[in-house]
């Protein structure tokens, strides 16, 4: 009896020791919109499996250009089709869309702007993303649309553009300025109306036939560490689990 209890014991760091011997270390690039939700997927993921993940968030037209200047990552998950297409078939493995969103124009709480026709009043002062970051390319389809439609004159988009003060590298910028009282007025993913941002910011309404459906793609590096661990957190951000975090966060599902 004793030398049974003796080996039980024996056996469990052994069991702790091999569970963590084949977790490794991730590294995944990330558009800045997605820092909510991958940060929680991300703990939980490691919970599971033991790795170690690490995120690089920015804009992805950013995170594009350092994965073609050789930077190392295992995951890159994109904002847009446009900065993430051309690198598959040398750069990145496959492409994988995992969540959708839409914008959402943004005004300080209690502002007097409260529809799109207010946004080309004089002096006011609007924020959006540079035309290379994925919601800045979408802020001006958005434009566009609203030009064609002719709804608040045909000459809009030029109206709107004239009041934008600042152009910035990502979108979690966008939305400071205007939590920090900065800006009017601005354009982001529906996605970063956080619990914490809403305590400063309000949604004007942006109509349907005008907003944008935005496709998040997610993909493996050539140059992965370890292919199959990085799988893995692809699998498990179209999983039921993951794709439940996301919505969590504001997007909408991959499908």
């Amino acid at each position: 009896m004793k030398r049974r209890l003796m080996a039980r014991f024996l056996t469990v760091p052994l069991l702790v020791l091999g569970s963590g011997a084949h977790a490794v270390k991730l590294t995944v690039f990330a558009a800045s919109s997605l820092t909510d939700a991958f940060t929680e997927i991300g703990r939980e993921f490691d919970r599971r499996t033991g790795n170690r993940t690490t995120f690089q968030f920015a804009g992805s037209q950013t995170l594009r250009m350092q994965l073609e200047q050789g930077a190392q990552a295992d995951v890159y998950a994109s904002a847009s089709d446009a900065q993430f297409t051309p690198l598959v078939g040398h750069l990145l493995t496959a492409r994988q869309v995992f969540a959708r969103n839409t914008l959402s124009v943004i005004v300080p709480r209690g502002s007097a702007v409260k529809s799109l026709a207010d946004l080309t009043r004089p002096g006011l002062r609007i924020v959006i993303a540079s035309p290379a970051v994925p919601v800045g390319a979408y802020t001006r389809q958005m434009l566009e649309a609203v030009d064609r439609a002719g709804t608040y004159g045909r000459d809009y988009a030029a109206r709107f553009l004239k009041n934008v003060v600042s152009e910035e590298v990502n979108v979690r910028q966008v939305a400071l300025k205007v939590s920090l009282g900065e800006a009017d007025a601005a354009v982001v993913y529906s996605s970063d109306l956080t619990p914490s941002l809403k305590e400063r910011v309000q949604a004007v309404a942006l109509p349907g036939r005008f907003n944008q459906l935005a496709a998040y793609p997610v993909g493996v590096t050539t140059s992965a560490r370890s292919g199959p661990q990085a799988q893995a957190f692809v699998a498990f951000l179209l999983s039921a689990d993951g794709q439940r975090t996301l919505r969590k966060w504001g997007f909408r599902p991959a499908r």
